[in-house]
C-alpha cells in the first residue's frame, strides 16, 4: 500500500531531485530529464522522441546518447519489422529505476510488443502536450490527490483496485497506469484513457474508477487517445461516455437495481431455483453493457456504487463546460505496429 503523502510533497522538487540522481550515471541534464520521463511513463522510447524532447535532428548527439544507452547495459534495443524498419529502446537497468526510487516499477519488467506500442502511444502525447505537467507514477498521482483534496476525498474513493484480503490486501491506486496532467494556476486536470479494444468494457470501469474523483475536481477533461485501429469505434465510446457520466440513475431505478443485484447473486448461489416475473422484468430493464459493469463494481463495493450513480454532479459538469471530453485520433507511425495495440 502506498504511504501517506509528505504535506511537503512538490512534483518540480521531485522530478529535479530524479534528474540528478540519474545525471549521476553519467548523462547529460537533458538526457536525464528524459530518461526519468521515459522510465515514469512507459519504460520505452523511440528515437524521434528523443529527438522532439531535446529540440534536435538525428545526428551525432543522438547516436551517441543511444550508443551509451546499450552498450552500459543502461537499456535493451529492440529491431522490429520484417525489415527491421524500426528501433525502440526499452530502458531497464535496475538502479536506474532504484535512483528515481521506482525499484519495482513494471516498466522496467519484459512486456510483450503491443503493450510498448501502446506506451509510446502515450508517451507521445506527454512530450507534446507542455500545458500540463504530467503525473506518471502511483505515489505521484496519490500524493497530488490527497494533498489537493484533503478531508472532502478519502483514500478509498481515489481510483485504485484492491488484492488480496484480510492482512495480506494490498490497494493499488490508478491502477490503470496513465498519466494524469495538471495545470496548477487554473486547478485544471486531464485524464488520458488509451483505447484497446473497440468494445468499452475496461473504459466504463475506468469512468466509475474515476467518478469520485471527478465529481471532487473543480475543472476536469477524460482525453480518450484512439489508435488508427479503433477510430470506427468513436461514436460507441461516446455513447459509454453519455451513459456513465450525463446519465444519472433516478431513485426509483436505483432501488430496483439494489433489488435486482441482490437477486441476482442470490439466484446465482442457489442455481436451481426459478427467476421470477420481476427478476426477468428487472433483466430486461438493466440489460445495457452499464449495469453489468455496475454489477461487477457493486459486488466488491455493495451499495454505495449504486448511490454514487445517481449524483447528477458530472452531468452539470459537463453542462457548463467544467468538465469535456475529447477525442484524439493518434497519426504517428509507430513502427508498422499499430495493428498490436489491444493485444498484449
Amino acid at each position: 500500500m502506498t504511504s501517506s503523502p509528505s504535506e511537503n510533497w512538490n512534483l518540480e522538487r521531485e522530478n529535479c531531485e530524479r534528474e540528478r540522481a540519474v545525471a549521476a550515471f553519467g548523462f547529460t541534464e537533458r538526457q536525464a530529464r528524459f530518461l526519468v520521463d521515459v522510465m515514469i511513463h512507459g519504460g520505452v522510447f523511440v528515437p524521434r522522441q528523443y529527438c522532439a524532447f531535446a529540440g534536435i535532428a538525428h545526428g551525432q548527439k543522438v547516436h551517441d546518447f543511444l550508443r551509451k544507452l546499450v552498450e552500459r547495459g543502461y537499456a535493451r534495443p529492440i529491431q522490429v519489422g520484417a525489415l527491421h524498419r524500426g528501433r525502440l529502446f526499452h530502458v531497464r537497468h535496475k538502479p536506474l529505476y532504484e535512483a528515481i526510487d521506482e525499484p519495482d516499477n513494471r516498466h522496467r519488467k519484459p512486456m510483450p510488443l503491443g503493450r510498448m506500442v501502446e506506451r509510446l502511444m502515450v508517451f507521445d502525447l506527454v512530450l507534446a502536450d507542455h500545458a500540463f505537467a504530467w503525473l506518471g507514477t502511483e505515489k505521484d498521482k496519490h500524493a497530488y490527490f490527497r494533498r489537493l483534496c484533503g478531508d472532502q476525498l478519502e483514500d478509498r474513493e481515489l481510483p485504485h483496485l484492491t488484492f488480496g484480503s484480510g492482512a495480506t490486501q494490498v490497494r493499488r491506486y490508478f491502477p490503470d497506469k496513465l498519466p494524469v496532467g495538471i495545470e496548477l494556476e487554473r486547478i485544471e486536470h486531464v485524464f488520458v484513457y488509451l483505447v484497446t479494444s473497440a468494445v468499452p468494457l475496461d473504459f466504463r470501469q475506468f469512468l466509475y474508477r474515476h467518478a469520485e474523483l471527478l465529481r471532487t475536481l473543480t475543472r476536469w477533461t477524460i482525453r480518450v487517445l484512439v489508435p488508427q485501429p479503433f477510430a470506427k469505434a468513436i461514436p460507441v465510446f461516446r455513447t459509454a461516455l453519455r451513459e456513465e457520466l450525463a446519465t444519472p440513475i433516478t431513485p426509483a431505478a436505483s432501488e430496483e437495481l439494489q433489488w435486482f443485484f441482490r437477486e441476482r447473486r442470490r439466484l446465482k448461489a442457489a442455481r436451481s431455483e426459478p427467476k421470477s416475473d420481476r427478476f426477468r422484468v428487472a433483466a430486461s430493464q438493466f440489460r445495457q453493457p452499464r449495469f453489468g459493469v455496475l454489477y461487477r463494481l457493486w459486488e466488491v463495493h455493495g451499495d454505495a456504487v449504486i448511490w454514487a450513480a445517481q449524483s447528477p454532479t458530472l452531468r452539470d459538469a459537463l453542462d457548463r463546460r467544467d468538465g469535456r471530453v475529447e477525442f484524439v485520433q493518434l497519426s504517428h507511425q509507430y513502427l508498422h505496429l499499430s495493428s498490436l495495440v489491444g493485444v498484449a
